[in-house]
Protein backbone atom coordinates (compact mmCIF):
# COMPACT_ATOMS: atom_id res chain seq x y z
CA UNK A 1 0.00 0.00 0.00
CA UNK A 2 2.80 2.73 0.97
CA UNK A 3 4.52 1.99 -2.73
CA UNK A 4 1.08 2.29 -4.24
CA UNK A 5 0.96 5.68 -2.42
CA UNK A 6 4.42 7.07 -3.43
CA UNK A 7 3.91 6.37 -6.77
CA UNK A 8 0.28 8.06 -6.79
CA UNK A 9 2.42 11.05 -4.99
CA UNK A 10 4.94 11.14 -8.29
CA UNK A 11 2.11 11.21 -10.25
CA UNK A 12 0.18 13.72 -8.74
CA UNK A 13 3.06 15.76 -8.68
CA UNK A 14 3.30 15.40 -12.31
CA UNK A 15 0.41 16.08 -13.01
CA UNK A 16 -0.94 19.34 -10.85
CA UNK A 17 2.26 21.04 -12.43
CA UNK A 18 0.87 19.89 -16.10
CA UNK A 19 -3.01 20.92 -14.81
CA UNK A 20 -2.90 24.13 -13.88
CA UNK A 21 -3.68 26.94 -16.28
CA UNK A 22 -3.71 30.09 -14.33
CA UNK A 23 -5.15 32.74 -15.67
CA UNK A 24 -8.30 32.39 -13.39
CA UNK A 25 -6.84 34.82 -10.87
CA UNK A 26 -4.48 38.05 -11.63
CA UNK A 27 -1.57 38.38 -9.03
CA UNK A 28 -1.40 41.07 -7.21
CA UNK A 29 1.71 44.07 -8.35
CA UNK A 30 3.77 43.79 -5.27
CA UNK A 31 6.74 41.89 -5.83
CA UNK A 32 8.90 41.03 -2.72
CA UNK A 33 6.23 40.67 -0.82
CA UNK A 34 5.79 37.56 1.49
CA UNK A 35 2.30 36.15 2.56
CA UNK A 36 2.88 34.06 5.60
CA UNK A 37 0.48 31.07 6.00
CA UNK A 38 -0.11 28.32 8.96
CA UNK A 39 -1.06 25.00 7.88
CA UNK A 40 -1.78 22.24 10.22
CA UNK A 41 0.04 18.98 9.15
CA UNK A 42 -1.15 18.07 6.18
CA UNK A 43 -3.91 20.62 5.80
CA UNK A 44 -3.84 23.84 3.80
CA UNK A 45 -0.30 23.54 2.37
CA UNK A 46 -0.14 19.53 1.26
CA UNK A 47 -3.96 20.99 -0.95
CA UNK A 48 -1.98 24.14 -2.40
CA UNK A 49 1.44 22.09 -3.09
CA UNK A 50 -0.04 19.06 -4.30
CA UNK A 51 -2.35 21.03 -6.61
CA UNK A 52 -0.03 23.09 -8.20
CA UNK A 53 -1.62 26.36 -7.89
CA UNK A 54 1.40 28.26 -6.52
CA UNK A 55 2.75 29.53 -10.01
CA UNK A 56 3.51 32.85 -12.14
CA UNK A 57 2.93 35.23 -8.74
CA UNK A 58 4.31 37.89 -7.43
CA UNK A 59 4.83 37.63 -4.27
CA UNK A 60 6.60 34.77 -2.23
CA UNK A 61 4.28 32.36 0.56
CA UNK A 62 6.01 31.19 3.40
CA UNK A 63 4.67 28.34 5.50
CA UNK A 64 5.08 27.69 9.15
CA UNK A 65 3.38 24.06 10.34
CA UNK A 66 1.59 23.18 13.36
CA UNK A 67 0.32 20.44 15.20
CA UNK A 68 -3.46 21.45 16.11
CA UNK A 69 -5.46 25.28 15.87
CA UNK A 70 -4.22 26.35 19.26
CA UNK A 71 -0.92 27.46 18.86
CA UNK A 72 -1.91 28.04 14.69
CA UNK A 73 -4.50 31.24 16.73
CA UNK A 74 -1.57 31.79 18.69
CA UNK A 75 0.47 32.88 15.87
CA UNK A 76 -2.22 33.96 14.17
CA UNK A 77 -3.36 36.60 16.73
CA UNK A 78 -0.04 38.10 17.11
CA UNK A 79 0.91 38.41 13.59
CA UNK A 80 3.80 36.04 13.32
CA UNK A 81 1.56 34.73 10.40
CA UNK A 82 -1.28 36.04 7.97
CA UNK A 83 -3.51 33.65 6.69
CA UNK A 84 -4.54 30.29 8.57
CA UNK A 85 -7.26 27.80 8.10
CA UNK A 86 -8.94 26.26 11.60
CA UNK A 87 -12.15 24.63 12.48
CA UNK A 88 -14.50 27.29 13.24
CA UNK A 89 -14.63 25.97 17.29
CA UNK A 90 -11.07 26.96 17.56
CA UNK A 91 -11.29 30.14 15.41
CA UNK A 92 -14.71 31.12 17.72
CA UNK A 93 -13.06 30.34 20.86
CA UNK A 94 -10.00 32.10 20.48
CA UNK A 95 -11.94 35.33 18.87
CA UNK A 96 -14.12 35.35 22.14
CA UNK A 97 -10.76 35.15 24.05
CA UNK A 98 -9.84 38.50 22.17
CA UNK A 99 -7.78 37.53 19.20
CA UNK A 100 -7.56 39.72 16.50
CA UNK A 101 -8.51 37.80 14.03
CA UNK A 102 -10.92 37.49 11.16
CA UNK A 103 -12.74 34.76 9.00
CA UNK A 104 -12.22 35.35 5.14
CA UNK A 105 -12.96 32.63 3.27
CA UNK A 106 -15.14 29.47 4.84
CA UNK A 107 -14.47 25.82 4.20
CA UNK A 108 -17.70 24.02 3.54
CA UNK A 109 -17.73 20.16 4.38
CA UNK A 110 -20.38 18.22 2.44
CA UNK A 111 -19.74 15.50 5.30
CA UNK A 112 -22.29 16.01 7.41
CA UNK A 113 -19.97 16.46 10.47
CA UNK A 114 -18.72 12.82 9.92
CA UNK A 115 -15.05 14.45 9.94
CA UNK A 116 -15.81 14.68 13.73
CA UNK A 117 -16.03 12.11 16.14
CA UNK A 118 -16.30 10.86 19.83
CA UNK A 119 -13.87 7.34 20.02
CA UNK A 120 -13.95 4.75 23.11
CA UNK A 121 -12.06 1.47 23.06
CA UNK A 122 -13.49 -1.35 20.69
CA UNK A 123 -14.43 -3.38 24.35
CA UNK A 124 -15.43 -0.21 26.27
CA UNK A 125 -18.87 -0.93 27.88
CA UNK A 126 -19.58 2.19 26.72
CA UNK A 127 -22.36 1.90 24.19
CA UNK A 128 -24.24 5.35 24.38
CA UNK A 129 -23.27 8.95 25.22
CA UNK A 130 -25.07 8.77 28.10
CA UNK A 131 -22.48 5.98 29.37
CA UNK A 132 -19.95 8.90 29.57
CA UNK A 133 -21.12 10.30 33.15
CA UNK A 134 -18.71 10.11 35.43
CA UNK A 135 -15.78 9.49 32.77
CA UNK A 136 -12.94 10.96 31.58
CA UNK A 137 -12.72 12.19 28.03
CA UNK A 138 -9.29 13.50 26.31
CA UNK A 139 -9.79 16.13 23.68
CA UNK A 140 -8.16 19.29 22.98
CA UNK A 141 -9.58 22.76 24.69
CA UNK A 142 -11.58 24.72 22.05
CA UNK A 143 -10.99 22.07 19.91
CA UNK A 144 -13.40 20.79 17.00
CA UNK A 145 -13.34 17.93 19.32
CA UNK A 146 -14.59 19.84 22.64
CA UNK A 147 -17.34 21.16 20.72
CA UNK A 148 -18.39 17.98 19.49
CA UNK A 149 -18.44 16.44 23.04
CA UNK A 150 -20.50 19.14 24.49
CA UNK A 151 -22.72 19.39 22.11
CA UNK A 152 -23.12 15.07 22.16
CA UNK A 153 -23.90 15.42 26.35
CA UNK A 154 -25.98 18.18 26.32
CA UNK A 155 -27.93 16.30 23.38
CA UNK A 156 -27.92 13.30 25.84
CA UNK A 157 -29.80 15.16 28.68
CA UNK A 158 -26.22 15.47 30.54
CA UNK A 159 -25.29 18.65 32.39
CA UNK A 160 -21.69 20.16 31.25
CA UNK A 161 -19.99 19.05 34.64
CA UNK A 162 -21.41 15.48 34.27
CA UNK A 163 -17.93 14.39 31.93
CA UNK A 164 -13.95 14.98 33.20
CA UNK A 165 -12.43 16.74 30.46
CA UNK A 166 -8.93 15.96 29.98
CA UNK A 167 -7.62 18.46 27.72
CA UNK A 168 -4.51 17.41 25.70
CA UNK A 169 -2.86 17.36 22.62
CA UNK A 170 -3.94 14.73 19.87
CA UNK A 171 -1.07 12.70 19.94
CA UNK A 172 -1.51 12.47 23.87
CA UNK A 173 -4.96 11.93 23.83
CA UNK A 174 -4.66 8.91 21.67
CA UNK A 175 -2.10 7.60 23.96
CA UNK A 176 -4.21 8.69 26.77
CA UNK A 177 -6.71 6.29 25.46
CA UNK A 178 -4.64 3.24 24.25
CA UNK A 179 -3.31 3.18 28.01
CA UNK A 180 -6.77 3.25 30.14
CA UNK A 181 -5.94 6.66 31.44
CA UNK A 182 -8.94 8.04 29.40
CA UNK A 183 -12.31 6.55 28.37
CA UNK A 184 -12.93 8.32 25.58
CA UNK A 185 -11.58 10.73 22.98
CA UNK A 186 -13.39 13.43 21.29
CA UNK A 187 -11.53 14.39 17.96
CA UNK A 188 -11.46 15.01 13.85
CA UNK A 189 -10.10 14.04 10.44
CA UNK A 190 -7.36 11.73 10.11
CA UNK A 191 -6.85 10.96 13.47
CA UNK A 192 -10.63 8.85 12.98
CA UNK A 193 -9.23 6.92 11.03
CA UNK A 194 -6.01 6.11 13.07
CA UNK A 195 -7.57 5.04 15.32
CA UNK A 196 -10.60 3.21 13.82
CA UNK A 197 -8.84 0.87 11.02
CA UNK A 198 -5.45 1.00 12.89
CA UNK A 199 -6.09 1.36 16.44
CA UNK A 200 -8.93 -1.16 17.20
CA UNK A 201 -11.38 1.96 18.05
CA UNK A 202 -14.98 2.61 17.48
CA UNK A 203 -17.24 5.62 16.80
CA UNK A 204 -19.66 6.38 19.46
CA UNK A 205 -20.98 9.11 17.79
CA UNK A 206 -19.65 11.73 15.46
CA UNK A 207 -20.85 14.99 14.18
CA UNK A 208 -23.78 14.33 12.33
CA UNK A 209 -26.57 16.55 13.41
CA UNK A 210 -24.15 18.42 16.12
CA UNK A 211 -21.79 20.12 14.18
CA UNK A 212 -21.86 23.03 11.14
CA UNK A 213 -19.82 20.75 8.62
CA UNK A 214 -17.50 24.97 8.40
CA UNK A 215 -14.24 25.59 9.15
CA UNK A 216 -12.29 29.11 8.45
CA UNK A 217 -9.39 30.28 6.32
CA UNK A 218 -8.81 33.07 9.04
CA UNK A 219 -6.36 36.34 9.10
CA UNK A 220 -5.18 38.65 11.46
CA UNK A 221 -6.70 42.24 11.52
CA UNK A 222 -3.06 43.42 10.09
CA UNK A 223 -2.56 41.62 7.36
CA UNK A 224 -5.96 42.29 6.57
CA UNK A 225 -4.67 45.77 5.99
CA UNK A 226 -1.73 45.33 4.89
CA UNK A 227 -2.15 42.50 2.56
CA UNK A 228 -5.69 42.17 1.41
CA UNK A 229 -4.33 42.14 -2.85
CA UNK A 230 -2.22 39.44 -1.78
CA UNK A 231 -5.01 37.60 1.01
CA UNK A 232 -7.65 37.99 -1.92
CA UNK A 233 -5.01 35.69 -4.79
CA UNK A 234 -4.25 33.26 -2.25
CA UNK A 235 -7.69 32.69 -1.52
CA UNK A 236 -8.74 32.80 -5.16
CA UNK A 237 -5.58 29.99 -6.00
CA UNK A 238 -6.85 27.97 -2.72
CA UNK A 239 -9.99 27.30 -3.52
CA UNK A 240 -8.75 26.47 -7.11
CA UNK A 241 -6.85 23.84 -4.68
CA UNK A 242 -9.99 22.18 -3.44
CA UNK A 243 -11.49 21.72 -6.53
CA UNK A 244 -8.81 19.78 -7.80
CA UNK A 245 -8.49 17.68 -4.66
CA UNK A 246 -11.81 16.91 -5.31
CA UNK A 247 -11.54 15.72 -8.92
CA UNK A 248 -8.24 13.29 -8.11
CA UNK A 249 -8.87 12.39 -4.15
CA UNK A 250 -6.54 9.39 -4.69
CA UNK A 251 -4.22 11.45 -5.66
CA UNK A 252 -4.82 13.89 -2.81
CA UNK A 253 -4.80 10.79 -0.13
CA UNK A 254 -1.04 10.18 -1.66
CA UNK A 255 -0.14 13.69 -1.21
CA UNK A 256 -1.16 13.68 2.36
CA UNK A 257 0.11 10.42 3.21
CA UNK A 258 3.35 11.50 2.33
CA UNK A 259 3.15 14.47 4.25
CA UNK A 260 2.01 13.17 7.30
CA UNK A 261 3.81 9.84 7.39
CA UNK A 262 0.21 8.24 8.19
CA UNK A 263 -0.62 5.37 6.22
CA UNK A 264 -2.80 6.19 2.47
CA UNK A 265 -6.09 4.26 3.86
CA UNK A 266 -6.00 6.88 6.54
CA UNK A 267 -5.66 10.14 4.53
CA UNK A 268 -8.70 8.45 2.04
CA UNK A 269 -10.49 7.81 4.49
CA UNK A 270 -10.57 11.60 6.04
CA UNK A 271 -11.31 13.10 2.52
CA UNK A 272 -14.35 10.95 2.28
CA UNK A 273 -15.24 12.30 5.55
CA UNK A 274 -15.10 15.67 4.34
CA UNK A 275 -15.45 16.97 1.00
CA UNK A 276 -14.45 20.39 0.87
CA UNK A 277 -15.12 23.14 -0.80
CA UNK A 278 -13.95 27.22 -0.25
CA UNK A 279 -17.34 29.84 0.27
CA UNK A 280 -17.40 33.20 1.09
CA UNK A 281 -18.58 34.25 4.22
CA UNK A 282 -21.70 35.89 5.10
CA UNK A 283 -24.30 37.20 7.24
CA UNK A 284 -26.35 34.66 7.44
CA UNK A 285 -23.17 32.36 8.13
CA UNK A 286 -22.09 34.62 10.79
CA UNK A 287 -25.36 33.96 12.86
CA UNK A 288 -25.38 30.03 12.31
CA UNK A 289 -22.09 30.49 13.96
CA UNK A 290 -22.91 32.25 17.05
CA UNK A 291 -24.58 28.86 18.52
CA UNK A 292 -21.20 27.93 18.61
CA UNK A 293 -19.60 30.35 20.38
CA UNK A 294 -23.19 30.62 22.69
CA UNK A 295 -22.17 26.61 23.74
CA UNK A 296 -18.79 27.44 25.04
CA UNK A 297 -20.34 30.04 26.95
CA UNK A 298 -23.11 28.34 28.28
CA UNK A 299 -20.55 25.39 29.67
CA UNK A 300 -18.28 28.14 31.18
CA UNK A 301 -15.32 27.28 28.71
CA UNK A 302 -15.54 31.19 27.05
CA UNK A 303 -16.61 33.99 29.62
CA UNK A 304 -17.98 36.66 26.96
CA UNK A 305 -19.57 36.18 23.50
CA UNK A 306 -18.53 39.02 22.03
CA UNK A 307 -20.75 40.53 18.63
CA UNK A 308 -20.25 37.83 16.20
CA UNK A 309 -20.52 39.64 13.30
CA UNK A 310 -17.05 41.41 13.98
CA UNK A 311 -15.42 38.11 13.43
CA UNK A 312 -15.92 37.87 9.45
CA UNK A 313 -15.16 39.75 6.83
CA UNK A 314 -17.15 39.00 3.60
CA UNK A 315 -15.20 41.70 1.46
CA UNK A 316 -13.00 38.66 0.41
CA UNK A 317 -16.27 37.03 -1.39
CA UNK A 318 -15.56 38.70 -4.96
CA UNK A 319 -12.51 36.04 -4.97
CA UNK A 320 -14.47 33.32 -4.85
CA UNK A 321 -16.90 33.74 -7.73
Amino acid sequence: MREAAAGLVRRSLVLATAGFVPGACTPPQAPGTVLYVASQKGDTRAVVEASGVLTQMAYKVEWSEFAAASPLLEALGSSAVDLGGVGDAPFLFAYAAGSKIKAVAALQSAGSGAAVALLVPRRSPIVAVADLKGRRVATGKGSVGHYLLLRAIERAGLGFDAVKVVFMAPGDCKAALERGAVDAWATWGPYIGLATLHGGDRILTDGRGLFSGFSFMAAGDRAISHKRPLLKDFITRLAQAYRWAKANPDLHAAVLSRETGLPFDVEADAIGRQDVRLVPVTRDLARLEASTLDLFRRAGVASVQPPIDAAFDPSFGAALA
